[in-house]
């Protein structure tokens, strides 16, 4: 395939990060009839397109975690150059109803026959939807661009000093010249942290069963019996792909009851399933996604924290305190988008007389005197607005807050019964509040926080956000703090373990968990619940590998670390001391790794999870017609990577 003259590029990583760099390389390179022969090397052991986590054979129980109008693999804005082909998700989605495509199995039309802009597609789905822009990338190859896909593993990438460029090993033997190389390496499979490593090895010794963290189709869930409690640490976005394949995927079923929701499901048990005892800081899962038309609530408006914000920040060459500068420009946009919603939804609660009074409290305090807005906002709400309708923001990250001991005990909750009560109606209330959508203030003020998260992105992009601030408060706190409430899983989700609450099927540990294994199997107990402990033989860390480039398992990684061709990203924190990142140490954009000394190691580019030291929420796929610039980075650093290649 290889001529002299022509050029080589080796992508590792064929899910939809490096098959975004395949297409921005064919659409440029279409555009220049002057350039030069190229030859396009594909590493990945799963196949393209889809990649390892989008497999199309997985369960149709795994959920996307955005609707169909969301994800996009082609650019619609934000590029010069047009894509050749491909389309969005959605809009392929339309498309397969007229004219399917010849390689959809029987569930993928079964799927698509009912499937709505506004519904959470199967993760098989969008792999298929990836496959699919692959095949059409391969129909409209340009003149003079050769590929060659290989269906292993890259172990090392090193300098090719004779010839220039670099040497590509794959796990399989052979040596791949390279002039460019490009690193789309997505989930990779990482070490345990202490504690998990300590756990492992006491529930070996013990004959007990200890499943790490993992994507959950690579799990054998058969492992785990039935009628056997099993503890589940962890109830962010996997524990419902646990509860899925636990339960559902083992025959249970669930029907209508007739009721509204939160209370609008009821299960039906197969009598496969086990016990499940689910555990988290919060005590409580993600709150769920409101049902709206737009990932960002049309009723919701940054006023504060918006694109010019950011760019005023940027343009006098400052960088931001998170806590100083940018948050309180965010929680007033979150007070505005409750109370207004508040207003319009709930008249006889509080008058639209209120708002304006509000909106001139939120517009002061910009001069020094924060502490002074803060105190007028708190008299005006008492004044205004009944307690049980105010807006407590940190009582929604922790909503189990609420309940405070007897007189006389120390415990929030003297039983497991009374905790599961309790979380079984933050359940449904959460569920309830997700059906009114635009209609629900607590929804829309959550709505607000996620598209602050949008810009907040595009600042920690820019370098807008000083180093000490990113770790300590942006992802000290405010991480966290967001994932619970904006990151959370679809409606329907939450509305079904609700009923297998109701059903007995799941129960809670209670917020704070301490794990250990005491008289040979698994306990967890919580301070804030006086019943016994759980007990099992069987636990579940409910958590995807961590994204961290220390902790990487991948040969390819520890391989660029020792050959000097790349490092972690440190930063110095307020006492000076250093702070090692999770993600690669890199240039500017194009992103290039940095060699031992900190210099740009040229051609070798970083795209995907790799890239958290400089780049906030890495996982999220690019976004169809985005709403903010944060929504198409993604396919804007390809781009930017193609060019530097082709140029």
């Amino acid at each position: 395939m290889e001529v002299k003259g022509m050029q080589t590029v080796v992508i590792v990583g064929a899910g939809p990060r490096g098959t975004s760099v395949m297409e921005r390389l064919l659409a440029q390179h279409a555009q220049d009839s002057a350039a030069q022969p190229l030859h396009i090397h594909l590493i990945d052991p799963f196949p393209p397109g889809a990649g390892h986590v989008w497999r199309t054979e997985q369960s149709r129980l795994y959920l996307m975690n955005t609707q169909s109008f969301f994800p996009t693999l082609v650019p619609d804005q934000g590029v010069a150059v047009p894509p050749l082909a491909g389309c969005s998700f959605n809009e392929w989605r339309m498309a397969q109803q007229t004219d399917p495509w010849e390689q959809l199995s029987d569930d993928d039309r079964s799927e698509l026959a009912t499937l709505q802009t506004t519904n959470f597609p199967s993760r098989p789905l969008y792999g298929r939807y990836l496959s699919w822009c692959f095949e059409q990338f391969q129909h409209v190859m340009p003149d003079g661009v050769s590929l060659t896909i290989h269906a292993t593993e890259a172990k090392r990438v090193a300098r090719e000093h004779e010839k220039g460029g670099f040497v590509v090993e794959l796990l399989d033997g052979p040596k791949l010249h390279a002039d460019q190389v490009v690193l789309a390496l997505g989930h990779v499979e990482s070490k345990l942290s202490p504690v998990q490593r300590e756990l492992r090895v006491q529930a070996r010794a013990a004959g007990l069963t200890y499943l790490p963290p993992a994507v959950p189709n690579d799990v054998d869930w058969e492992q785990i019996p039935a009628g056997e409690p099993v503890l589940v640490r962890g109830m962010g976005l996997n524990f419902f792909d646990v509860l899925g394949q636990l339960t559902e995927g083992r025959g249970g079923a669930f029907e209508p009851t007739g009721h509204e929701a939160g209370e609008a499901l009821r299960y039906v048990p197969s009598g496969r399933e086990p016990v499940i005892v689910g555990a988290s800081r919060r005590g409580t899962p993600y709150r769920a996604k409101a049902e709206v038309e737009r990932y960002y609530p049309e009723s919701v408006v940054l006023r504060f924290l918006g694109e010019d914000a950011v760019a005023a920040i940027r343009a006098m060459g400052a960088t931001a305190g998170f806590r100083h500068d940018i948050w309180p420009l965010l929680h007033r946009d979150t007070l505005w988008a409750y109370y207004t919603t508040l207003v319009r939804t709930r008249p006889e609660v509080v008058s639209e007389q209120f708002l304006p009074e509000l909106d001139a409290v939120l517009h002061s305090g910009f001069n020094g005197d924060g502490a002074l807005w803060e105190q007028r906002l708190k008299e005006l709400l008492a004044a205004h607005v009944p307690p049980a309708h105010l807006l407590e923001l940190q009582g929604l990250a922790r909503p189990l807050s609420k309940h405070v001991p007897r007189p006389g005990e120390t415990h929030r909750f003297a039983t497991r019964e009374e905790l599961d009560s309790a979380v079984l109606a933050y359940l449904s209330q959460d569920a309830a509040g997700s059906a009114r959508g635009e209609d629900d203030p607590t929804k829309m003020a959550i709505g607000a926080l996620n598209a602050g998260r949008a810009i907040i992105k595009s600042l920690v992009a820019d370098k807008g956000i000083t180093p000490d601030s990113w770790m300590g408060e942006l992802r000290g706190w405010f991480e966290g703090f967001v994932e619970g409430l904006a990151s959370g899983p679809p409606a329907l989700r939450v509305e079904q373990l609700a009923a297998m609450v109701r059903a007995g099927v799941v129960h809670f540990a209670g917020p704070d968990p301490r794990f250990r294994i005491e008289q040979g199997v698994f306990t967890v107990s919580s301070p804030w619940v006086a019943d016994e402990p759980w007990a099992a033989r069987y636990l579940v860390e409910a958590l995807a590998p961590a994204n961290d480039v220390q902790r990487s398992e991948s040969l390819l990684l520890q391989n660029l670390f020792a050959d000097g061709l790349a490092r972690p990203s440190v930063m110095l924190a307020s006492d000076g001391q250093t702070v090692v990142t999770s993600g690669l140490d890199v240039s500017a954009p194009p992103y290039r790794t940095l060699d031992g000394a900190g210099v740009p190691v040229a051609g070798l580019y970083v795209l995907g999870l790799q890239l958290s030291s400089v780049q906030w929420g890495t996982a999220i796929a690019a976004e169809a017609a985005a709403k903010y610039r944060s929504g198409y980075r993604t396919v804007c650093d390809a781009d930017a990577i193609a060019a530097a290649i082709l140029n």
